[in-house]
């Protein structure tokens, strides 16, 4: 189990491999509680426990025994809003996403025109590296798989991949890890400079980026309640040895912000948990979750590398997914460089009944009769510590060990 406070965990115990439990710790008595407030409610109660937080700071609140008792607090005060306390992520297997024949140049395009005001404020991360020994070793698994939680961080009409140095000219865009991530951020300063919202803090600068969940029902952007970036050996490629570190300065985007339709490469939404244990709606338009689950976006990010370029025109072509070969799955001859794959697994509570009907992402800038979340895409840029990034996939990825979201596979571990 995984203990949060402030958007940061600690470890107490491993993760199993299936799972990824994250529980947020809390105080039980809040001003709602102290001023009078009724813990009662007039529907069927999803259990618990369930976290009080605000959206504007990221704090954790209270906590309360089921989901509506929660909801009667948060409507007490602006910025309030119920998560699970104890949130279970199923680590499920996807099947192989296959080099498309044709790389579409990514095209950024302003879907909504939003209020600065109304944008939540996220984490303000740490300056500093976090650390310390453990005894603790990971397991052998089937694959060799790291896995790193981030805070969010802020939302900009920025990206410093497809539009940099051009403030505003994209669509609104939801960041984690890097606080300093902006439409000037460069290699250098991606490495070097702004505060983490990442668990271990500074040893992981990387930039991690989505189009942004809107509701438009109030025009108003949403606030993930947790993001947690894989970084694996993949269900396709073996052996875990053959997996190379991560080049300083890679850069890549995964999904199309141009899709429009069903069926896109590299992006899917799912629900899981909430009172009918909905773990199910796997698609690529965003899922009429239950009220109480969680509504992920997950972005697949290819992993097979020229050896050459940190980015591409297209921001893609430098990268390619597998492909397939006589009795299983290779990386091409022109991408021959298998790198871990990174997955980005972003979360969001359905707080209110069909809530998620009217949520869309900033990109879908499509007829809006149809689904929302076609065009979900997901961008990510190196800003990882070299060194500890070449040990977690030694140490993890290359061992075929499961190291959860907090060992190095050194005989360290991040907190």
């Amino acid at each position: 189990m995984l203990l949060c406070r402030n958007g940061f965990l600690n470890s107490t115990r491993p993760l199993l491999t299936a799972s990824l439990t994250l529980a947020l710790a809390s105080p039980l008595i809040t001003s709602a509680q102290q001023s009078g407030h009724v813990r009662s409610a007039s529907q069927t109660p999803i259990s618990g426990p369930w976290q009080l937080y605000s959206t504007a700071t990221g704090l954790d609140l209270a906590q309360y025994a089921d989901f509506a008792t929660c909801r009667q607090a948060a409507v007490t005060g602006p910025d309030m809003s119920c998560k699970p306390a104890t949130i279970v992520h199923v680590d499920t297997t996807t099947p192989p996403i296959v080099q498309p024949p044709v790389v579409t140049t990514p095209t950024m395009n302003s879907a909504f025109r939003i209020d600065a005001s109304s944008l939540p404020r996220g984490n303000a991360g740490n300056a500093f590296d976090r650390l310390q020994y453990t005894a603790e070793v990971a397991p052998l698994s089937d694959i060799g798989q790291f896995r790193i939680p981030c805070g969010y961080s802020h939302m900009a009409f920025d990206d410093p991949i497809v539009s940099p140095g051009r403030p505003g000219a994209a669509h609104l865009h939801t960041f984690f890890g890097n606080t300093g991530t902006n439409a000037a951020s460069t290699e250098q300063s991606i490495r070097d400079t702004g505060n983490s919202t990442c668990q271990g803090g500074t040893i992981n600068r990387s930039a991690y980026w989505v189009p942004s969940m809107i509701d438009t029902a109030t025009g108003k952007p949403i606030a993930p309640d947790f993001a947690v970036f894989y970084y694996k050996q993949g269900y396709t490629l073996a052996p875990s040895r053959a997996i190379q570190p991560l080049p300083a300065g890679l850069r890549m985007i995964a999904g199309d912000p141009t899709n429009s339709r069903p069926g896109g490469t590299g992006a899917r939404f799912k629900c899981i948990g909430g009172p009918n244990n909905s773990n199910d709606q796997y698609g690529s338009a965003i899922p009429n979750c239950d009220v109480g689950a969680l509504l992920y976006q997950e972005i697949f990010f290819p992993q097979c590398w020229d050896g050459r370029n940190l980015d591409a025109p297209d921001h893609k072509s430098h990268m390619s997914y597998v492909v397939q070969v006589s009795g299983g799955y290779a990386c091409p001859a022109t991408h021959p460089v298998p790198l871990p794959q990174v997955t980005f697994n972003i979360a969001y509570t359905v707080q209110t009944r069909d809530a998620a009907k009217a949520w869309r992402l900033a990109s879908d800038t499509y007829d809006t009769s149809l689904p929302g979340g076609y065009s979900s895409h997901g961008d990510w840029f190196n800003g990882w510590k070299k060194e500890i990034s070449d040990i977690w996939n030694a140490g993890c990825v290359q061992a075929s060990r499961d190291c959860h979201a907090h060992l190095l596979g050194d005989g360290r571990m991040m907190y």
